[in-house]
């Protein structure tokens, strides 16, 4: 992040986006862009693009229209909460190497958010009939499509569905994706499995009460209080007051105009309505986060009874599907974080460094690596492996440990690992019955196991096989000078020593470098041996002279 602004977390959606086009991560785009075939198809490409994340920019799109010709007055922002590490710790204010430091402290200390009379989310209003006229309602919003060609209608995804526990009256907020079905009707797809989302426990009671449940549907606020959404709090943890303490500050409520709700007064679009708790209404298919389309399920059905809006708003959506995506950004820079304090702090293990949750097509839950300090117990090892698995019931389905010499980031460095440090018949262990957790429903059970490796260093091993690191370095400034295709090195990129090495190989090398190639062969040929077979080490030929 640049210095010269000010590490403060921006109060609401449009400071977070004048401040994202400051630093250079906003770009807009003016072109006529159709929302339901061409607008998220051209966010995709930042991700499946071969981009690298720091070239990820946040897409705004100005002239947005519909497939029937639509024309929409509210620009569309894509990439604007996560499209990578540096957006999101924007959207906190805080440099990205803080971004964890600033969740535990949040959670930790909390503020409350305090209520307000006016707020610019209710500057403009659509009630009764404005919502069922023929461009009225949800029609009015340019809500794109995020999987053309398989999912069923446009849908809202970056949300904050606020609902309220009938019975101690806490609030609510989870992110849950909902499906246009009519210019006032929503179907909204609340998560059950496993002990289920908030707000699904919420639908729960109103429905033993016979009673419709309210539900507020915020779009776009300011980026700490989005990020609470994703994230799994302790159910009767207030989001709310979380995300003042990610801000610094409380944050600014107001109370909805149709339902007993209060919502971020600074957002850019609310819409409320009543989720019927009686019948439940076809929804879907729709591409999920976890990588495939989510088929056709009965989910909740939504009656709107408001929309309101600043003025001049800006809707935002997501890109999420196949990762890495935004939402998958969203997720792993606070989760890895929240996932090393618990092992380092919580269970005090010794020797963990870091925690990566794999990105690509695996989608972080499934798939950890815990990264160790060389020399680490074994035991050190196999509690943190276990830590990890255990702390979540969607995460940690394979988790694999490796020593600080390996870039978990990196799975090609993984695999090497697994392939020369792991012992399949001593370090690995399948524990059964775990959740199956976030998944395509197709064809599964329930239930899976969980497989934790240690690829760890056990022992010595002679150097990487690669040039020294200042080899590599200068060789990389002759390839700059050249004017060679530009190059990202990929860790390991220079070989190093793994503890098997002695003085003298480290002096036949620097001999080797300059040019003295024949003292080193008159130094072997006086230590030539008879009655040996071939490939015989020296150094165990030399215990037994």
């Amino acid at each position: 992040m640049s210095s010269s602004l000010p590490h403060k977390a921006p109060t609401d959606l449009q400071e977070h986006l004048a401040r994202l086009e400051e630093l250079g991560l906003l770009t807009r785009i003016e072109r006529r862009i159709d929302k339901d075939s061409e607008l998220h198809p051209l966010a995709r490409w930042q991700f499946q693009g071969g981009l690298h994340e720091s070239a990820r920019r946040a897409f705004l799109f100005t002239n947005v229209v519909g497939a029937k010709g639509e024309t929409y007055d509210i620009p569309v922002v894509v990439g604007g909460l996560a499209a990578s590490s540096e957006i999101y710790a924007a959207g906190l204010g805080v440099p990205v190497d803080q971004i964890g430091k600033v969740w535990v402290k949040a959670m930790a200390e909390p503020i409350a958010p305090v209520l307000v009379e006016d707020a610019a989310c209710q500057e403009v209003v659509q009630m009764g009939e404005e919502l069922t006229a023929p461009n009225g309602g949800l029609a009015s919003l340019p809500v794109p499509i995020s999987t053309p060609g398989f999912d069923a209608a446009p849908y809202l995804t970056a949300t904050l569905c606020v609902t309220k526990d009938p019975e101690n009256g806490v609030q609510n907020m989870g992110t849950y994706r909902a499906g246009l079905k009519a210019n006032d009707r929503l179907g909204v797809r609340m998560a059950t499995r496993l002990s289920g989302a908030g707000g699904y426990l919420h639908w729960q009671k109103y429905k033993a009460l016979g009673q419709p449940m309210p539900c507020a549907i915020v779009l776009g606020c300011a980026p700490a209080i989005i990020f609470t959404g994703p994230q799994k709090l302790a159910i009767d943890q207030d989001e709310m007051a979380v995300a003042g303490g990610l801000m610094g500050q409380p944050v600014r409520t107001v109370r909805c105009k149709t339902v007993d709700l209060v919502v971020p007064a600074d957002a850019e679009i609310v819409i409320e309505g009543l989720i019927d708790t009686d019948l439940l209404e076809p929804e879907g298919p729709f591409g999920e986060s976890h990588g495939h389309v989510a088929l056709e399920d009965f989910n909740m059905s939504m009656r709107v009874t408001a929309i309101t809006r600043k003025r001049k708003p800006v809707f935002v959506s997501i890109v999420s599907q196949v990762t890495p995506s935004e939402s998958s950004v969203l997720k792993r820079v606070a989760y890895e974080p929240m996932f090393l304090e618990h092992l380092k702090n919580v269970l005090g293990i010794r020797g963990i460094k870091r925690v990566v949750m794999h990105e690509p097509l695996t989608n972080l839950r499934k798939v950890i690596f815990l990264q160790f300090a060389r020399g680490a117990l074994k035991a050190e090892i196999w509690r943190g492996m276990q830590g990890a698995a255990g702390l979540q019931a969607q995460c940690g389905k394979l988790v694999i440990a490796v020593s600080e010499d390996i870039n978990p980031e990196n799975a090609d460095a993984v695999f090497w690992s697994l392939a020369y440090r792991s012992n399949f018949s001593e370090d690995l262990l399948v524990t059964p019955y775990r959740s199956g957790g976030h998944g395509p429903k197709s064809g599964g059970g329930n239930l899976e196991g969980t497989l934790m490796i240690d690829a760890t260093l056990k022992h010595e091993m002679p150097p990487l096989a690669l040039p020294a690191e200042e080899f590599m370095t200068g060789a990389k400034k002759i390839w700059e000078e050249l004017g060679l295709p530009q190059i990202t090195p990929q860790s390991p990129w220079y070989g190093y020593h793994l503890g098997d090495w002695t003085p003298e190989w480290s002096g036949f090398a620097k001999d080797a470098v300059a040019g003295n190639w024949r003292e080193i062969g008159a130094s072997t040929y006086a230590r030539r041996r008879g009655n040996l077979r071939p490939e015989t080490p020296v150094r165990s030929a030399k215990s037994k002279e």
